[in-house]
């Protein structure tokens, strides 16, 4: 990791926050110091000046650094003005209203899952997850859709970048188990989160890919373990991925046109 040459400060402070979205969760000085490639003060200098430009937020009580509420306000601008959200939205809402789930529409972003758009549940349920929200690969089923469909040596890079922490008893929290994983996703065409993120959330996922398999997105249907099963869930796999085929047409044709 680290800034590519002439990018100079702006290049350092981007790596930092990298780092802190892609932990997927607060963090400590010293596990950044452990991940990144500048000295110490450096790294402290880049933390002070991004939280004090509040793109990053700390808690002096638990000595945790975390994403900032500007930051935050300007991934939110971001999502207003993707063209997936726009292009995506009347099959989502035909999806959301043929299941009654959540749905959630995402786009990777340096190796990090960045939620775009979402419908609720008619029964909403409280859950990470919200547009504008960024977060882990490893441990989401949009997420791992994604990644299962990338380039090889993509799939390696943003394999670096992710962090492993543990959130649940499910969290595949080795490179090693989520290759096996990716495998498996490729095979099949889908993705499962199996409470993998947060306790007693599911959800069934299909990548968004162009016609030459470019990978654009990921959509899935998320429910609760008190409410429904994976293999419900599977069940409506093709329905999830001729939704997320009718999203990959529709933003190719507007925006990702073939070479001829």
């Amino acid at each position: 990791m680290g800034a590519e040459q002439g990018d100079g400060t702006v290049g350092k402070a981007l790596d930092v926050l990298d780092m802190v979205a892609g932990a997927g969760h607060p963090v400590r000085f010293t596990d950044l110091l452990e991940r990144s490639a500048y000295p110490k003060a450096t790294l402290y200098r880049l933390l002070q000046t991004l939280t004090h430009q509040g793109m990053l937020a700390y808690d002096p009580d638990r000595q945790l650094y975390s994403l900032g509420v500007r930051l935050v306000r300007l991934a939110h601008a971001a999502w207003a003005t993707s063209s997936l959200a726009p292009i995506a939205r009347p099959y989502l809402d035909e999806l959301s209203a043929e299941t009654g789930e959540t749905i959630h529409l995402a786009q990777m972003d340096n190796g990090q899952v960045l939620y775009v758009d979402k419908r609720n549940a008619l029964k909403p349920v409280e859950m990470f997850a919200q547009a504008g929200k960024v977060g882990p690969a490893y441990c989401t089923g949009v997420g791992k859709a994604m990644l299962a469909f990338l380039p090889e040596e993509e799939i390696e890079r943003v394999i670096q970048r992710q962090s492993f922490h543990r959130f649940t008893e499910g969290t595949l929290d080795t490179p090693e188990k989520l290759r096996a994983e990716l495998r498996a996703i490729r095979e099949r065409g889908y993705a499962f989160d199996r409470e993998e993120h947060e306790p007693g959330i599911i959800c069934c996922a299909a990548p968004i890919l162009t016609r030459s398999g470019r990978v654009i997105g990921a959509l899935s249907v998320t429910s609760t373990t008190a409410r429904t099963t994976l293999d419900a869930l599977g069940a409506g796999s093709g329905r999830i991925r001729e939704t997320a085929a009718s999203i990959a047409a529709e933003a190719e044709s507007w925006r990702f046109p073939e070479q001829g």
